[in-house]
C-alpha cells in the first residue's frame, strides 16, 4: 500500500531535524519592539526589521486608526477592479518624489512586487543576470518569467563583466542585484555595476528593501546616497522594514509603471494592500525624511556593536556567521537563556557553511542592551572556538 501523504511528510520532516534544519517559529504576544515577549517570558528582540521604531511609533499608529475609521478594514478588491484607493496614489506619489522618480506602484508585499515586475518585463528570450546572493523573491521571479537565468559572483563586477560578455541572443539583458543584502548587510558595488551594464548594454533592476529609509539622505536609500538614481531602469523596496508597515513597491518611469500595472500577475490578481497600512507608510515615509535622529541612532549602535566583536561592516544588519547549523543553534539557545531573541539563519536562507547569527539594530535598542548581548557572545566564543565572522 502507498503511504500516506502525512507519513511522507513526517519523513521529510524528520529529515530536516536530523539535518537542524527544521524550521518552528516562536510566537510573540507583544508588539515586535526592541523588547517583546515570547511564550509569557520578555526577551530583547535582535530579529525585528523595524529598523528606525516606527512600526509603534504613536503618529504612525494614529494614522492607521484614522485609515480604517475611514476606509475599513481591507481595500475589499483588487487594485485594477475597485481596490486603487486615494491612500494608494497619496502614497505612490510620496514615494516616487522620494525616490526622485516619476512614479511608483504599489504591492501587498516585497515578495509580490519582486515577482510581479521581473516576470512583467522578462520573457522567453531575454537573459537575467543575478547577485548569487539575491533574495529569494528576484530568483523566483526570475524563474517564473522563464528568461534564461544566469548568476555572478556576489558584488563582483569583474565576474558580472564576464557572465553578460558570453551571453548571446537578441533579448532584452537585465542585471538584478540587490543594494543591501539581506543576510549580510553590505552594500552592492553599484557605480562599478552600472559601468559594466552600460558597457555590455544591460538594463539594471536593484532591490532596496534593506536600503529604503535606512541609507542615503533622509532615508532614501543606496541608490540616491550614490546619486545613482537616474542610472537604474528599475529600483523596488518595501514599506515593512524601516518604515514599519506593510508593502512593497516599484519605482521608475511613468511607462514602466503602467506596463507593470498592466502586467505584473501579482498585481492584477491580489486585494489591494489594507487601508491602514497604506496611511502608516505614508505617514513613517513622512516622519523618516523629518527626522535623522533614528537613523543616526541606528548607525551609532552597529558601530559599537561590531567595534565590541571587531566586525567589520555598517548598518542594522549585523551577520555573525559560525559555519554550521548545530553551532547557529547553539549560540541562538545561548542568547535566548540570556534573554536575547536573536533566531539562528539557517539554510536555504543561507549557503551551506555559513549558519548564523542574523542581528537586526533597531533605533530602540540601548547602548546596555548592545553592550550585553555583545559580552554573551563574547562568553559563548570563549566556550565554543568558533570563528566568527562579518
Amino acid at each position: 500500500m502507498n503511504k500516506s501523504l502525512s507519513d511522507i511528510l513526517a519523513a521529510r520532516l524528520d529529515a530536516l531535524r536530523r539535518e537542524n534544519r527544521l524550521r518552528d517559529p516562536r510566537v510573540l504576544s507583544a508588539a515586535p519592539g526592541a523588547g517583546t515577549e515570547v511564550g509569557g517570558r520578555r526577551v530583547v528582540n535582535f530579529a525585528s526589521n523595524n529598523y528606525l521604531d516606527l512600526a509603534g511609533e504613536p503618529r504612525v499608529v494614529e494614522a492607521a486608526r484614522k485609515a480604517m475609521d475611514q476606509w475599513g478594514a481591507g481595500a475589499t478588491a483588487s487594485r485594477l477592479l475597485g481596490g486603487t484607493l486615494d491612500l494608494h496614489r497619496q502614497l505612490e506619489e510620496s514615494l516616487a518624489a522620494h525616490k526622485g522618480t516619476e512614479a511608483a506602484l504599489v504591492f501587498p508585499s516585497g515578495h509580490h512586487a519582486n515577482v510581479g515586475a521581473l516576470t512583467a518585463l522578462l520573457g522567453a528570450g531575454d537573459t537575467v543576470v543575478l547577485d548569487r546572493l539575491s533574495h529569494a523573491s528576484l530568483v523566483d521571479g526570475a524563474r517564473l518569467s522563464r528568461a534564461r537565468l544566469k548568476v555572478f559572483r556576489h558584488n563582483d563586477p569583474e565576474d558580472l563583466d564576464r557572465v553578460l560578455a558570453r551571453v548571446v541572443g537578441h533579448g532584452e539583458l537585465w542585471v538584478v542585484t540587490e543594494s543591501i543584502f539581506s543576510m549580510d548587510g553590505d552594500r552592492a558595488p553599484l557605480r562599478e555595476i552600472i559601468e559594466v551594464c552600460h558597457r555590455r548594454g544591460a538594463r539594471l533592476y536593484v532591490d532596496e528593501a534593506h536600503g529604503t529609509g535606512v541609507w542615503g539622505p533622509e532615508g532614501r536609500g543606496w541608490v540616491n546616497a550614490l546619486g545613482l538614481e537616474k542610472s537604474v531602469d528599475v529600483c523596488m523596496g518595501t514599506l515593512s522594514k524601516a518604515l514599519g508597515a506593510q508593502g512593497g513597491f516599484i519605482c521608475g518611469s511613468r511607462p514602466l509603471r503602467e506596463w507593470i500595472q498592466n502586467k505584473a500577475r501579482s498585481f492584477i490578481y491580489s486585494t489591494a494592500l489594507a487601508p491602514a497600512a497604506a496611511a502608516a507608510a505614508l505617514e513613517a515615509l513622512t516622519l523618516s525624511v523629518q527626522n535623522p535622529a533614528p537613523r543616526e541612532r541606528v548607525f551609532a549602535l552597529s558601530r559599537r556593536f561590531r567595534g565590541e566583536l571587531d566586525l567589520a561592516g555598517a548598518g542594522p544588519i549585523v551577520p555573525l556567521v559560525v559555519g554550521g547549523e548545530a553551532e547557529a543553534l547553539a549560540l541562538s539557545a545561548t542568547l535566548w537563556r540570556e534573554g536575547f531573541f536573536a533566531p539562528a539563519v539557517r539554510p536555504p536562507t543561507v549557503p551551506p557553511g555559513t549558519s548564523r547569527i542574523r542581528f537586526s539594530l533597531t533605533a530602540a535598542h540601548t547602548e546596555s542592551e548592545v553592550n550585553r548581548v555583545t559580552a554573551a557572545v563574547k562568553a559563548w566564543q570563549g566556550r565554543n572556538p568558533v570563528s566568527l565572522t562579518s
